[in-house]
């Protein structure tokens, strides 16, 4: 069998500040997150190599690079592969029972995550690759009964049980052609008492999120959680119907307020807070052997200001989500146009979002997307040609506008009104969001469209954006970390 994506020839190197880097011869979500901000905090605090190394000794080594060659060629920045395990051996009995994290251990992986850091450092793409998606395993010996396995076709996730984090590695550069760096893996443990060193996190939510298997149960708006909390948080599946990959979104949305938190709190300006927190998180973890000191103090000369803004994230454009394979099940499939782009553009040290201008104001979160909202506009003002402005600039944010604007049946109004069904009001709110000042009227019986009649006091239509971007098949969709976090 062939790869789904082969690997290319290497891009030319651009000059960029000197960084050592080591190649050695040869779970849950939410667990890996504790191990990328370990980096990110490293990389950031800019503190002495002496506190640097005191740090390191804790760290758990494991060969993840064992007796691998024909590698991709390694282009501009550094690549970790981040994975989790769902180990809790030193959880309380009692973290156990409220947090709902009772049963037996698997000790395997879930999702995992390939982190890339630009060769200036000043950017960090993140980008989920689903537990599931369809990969192709290299020729190796399993991990569990010792005897030799030809390639074959699997679920991502199920290479660490085959043949551990050296075929986990293969298996992630086989399909993307990227050549990993470092490699990273914690636990349960790790993750939560990573938050707590740092205070907690602020989350804010546009709906509430419930989930009887993790006990997750979170109000609307602004939620402050802890490492047992935030757990819950980032391995939820059950609280829409958008299961993996909507867990992965919001993952990735507490990964940025975590980003947040840590360079916004005095953590990194501060040595001996530092030291405290950065060895609370990387007590448990497991890195390469290549993963050291001198790479933890180059990366910290050179990113001292990285900041949430600095982070994008993504995950990996899909196919068909649904695609049966024999013997392996149901898989995710990547798209073949995407996915190869999105992986050249990191081999490339290319950005996956597009910068936003330093003037355009952030897009408001709203719980409906746009373009499930359907809208009318009418003119209840005597600006000639409102109604036509403000539908034009509802549909370039997405809305669904229908019908050609016109003058109000009732006469004028002072401020914009919005006339709705009950039984769509999430999407009357979400769509009064984008136009501040609104009035909101019931009305039973109209169905899905939004009358909005537009009054004289109405401005510019606020830009606004679902909580969770759909991840539509032929299309990258990306966030940057000041995105993600609350307002």
């Amino acid at each position: 069998m062939t790869a789904p994506f082969r690997s290319p020839r290497p891009a030319r190197r651009r000059a960029a500040r000197p960084v050592t880097r080591r190649r050695p011869p040869g779970t849950r979500w939410g667990l890996r997150i504790g191990a990328v901000v370990s980096v990110l905090l490293l990389a950031a605090s800019g503190v002495g190599h002496a506190v640097v190394t005191g740090v390191e000794s804790g760290i758990g080594r494991v060969d993840a690079f064992k007796g691998m060659s024909n590698r991709p060629g390694g282009g501009d920045g550094l690549n970790f592969l981040v994975v989790g395990t769902d180990g809790r051996d030193r959880l309380t009995a009692a973290e156990k029972q409220k947090y709902h994290l009772g049963g037996a251990p698997c000790h395997c992986t879930d999702t995992l995550m390939l982190v890339h850091l630009s060769a200036d450092r000043d950017r960090a793409s993140v980008i989920s690759l689903p537990r599931d998606s369809y990969a192709e395993v290299p020729a190796h010996t399993d991990a569990v009964t010792g005897r030799r396995r030809a390639e074959h076709p699997i679920k991502l996730n199920a290479a660490y049980a085959e043949g551990g984090p050296s075929l986990t590695v293969r298996t992630v550069e086989h399909m993307t052609g990227v050549h990993i760096d470092h490699y990273l893996e914690v636990d349960f443990t790790s993750f939560m008492r990573s938050v707590d060193a740092v205070g907690g996190v602020e989350i804010c939510t546009v709906r509430p999120l419930r989930d009887s298997f993790t006990g997750l149960d979170l109000p609307v708006g602004k939620s402050r959680l802890n490492g047992g909390q935030a757990l819950q948080y980032v391995r939820s599946r059950h609280v829409d119907g958008s299961a993996d990959l909507g867990r992965i979104q919001r993952q990735q949305r507490f990964l940025a307020a975590l980003i947040h938190k840590i360079t916004s709190s005095g953590v990194l300006m501060n040595p001996i807070r530092f030291r405290d927190v950065a060895d609370t998180m990387l007590r448990s973890v497991r890195a390469d052997s290549g993963f050291g000191a001198n790479d933890l103090v180059d990366l910290g000369q050179a990113m001292r200001g990285f900041t949430p803004s600095s982070s994008e994230f993504t995950s990996v454009p899909l196919g068909d989500v649904a695609q049966p394979v024999p013997g392996v099940g149901s898989t995710v499939r990547w798209d073949p146009v995407q996915a190869p782009k999105l992986f050249r553009a990191i081999r490339e040290d290319q950005p996956i979002t597009v910068p936003r201008d330093r003037d355009e104001p952030r897009a408001r979160v709203v719980d409906i997307p746009p373009g499930q909202v359907q809208v009318r506009v009418d003119n209840g003002s005597d600006r000639t040609g409102l109604a036509a402005t403000v539908a034009e600039e509802l549909r370039a944010s997405g809305f669904a506008t229908t019908g050609v604007p016109g003058n109000a049946a009732h006469g004028k109004v002072p401020r914009t009104v919005i006339v709705y069904d009950p039984r769509w009001d999430r999407s009357a709110r979400s769509l009064a969001a984008a136009l501040p000042g609104t009035e909101l009227r019931p009305a039973a019986g109209r169905g899905p469209v939004m009358q909005v009649t537009v009054g004289r006091s109405q401005g510019a239509v606020q830009r606004v954006r679902a909580e969770e971007p759909p991840q539509k098949p032929g299309r990258i969709s990306a966030i940057t970390g000041d995105e993600a976090v609350c307002p």
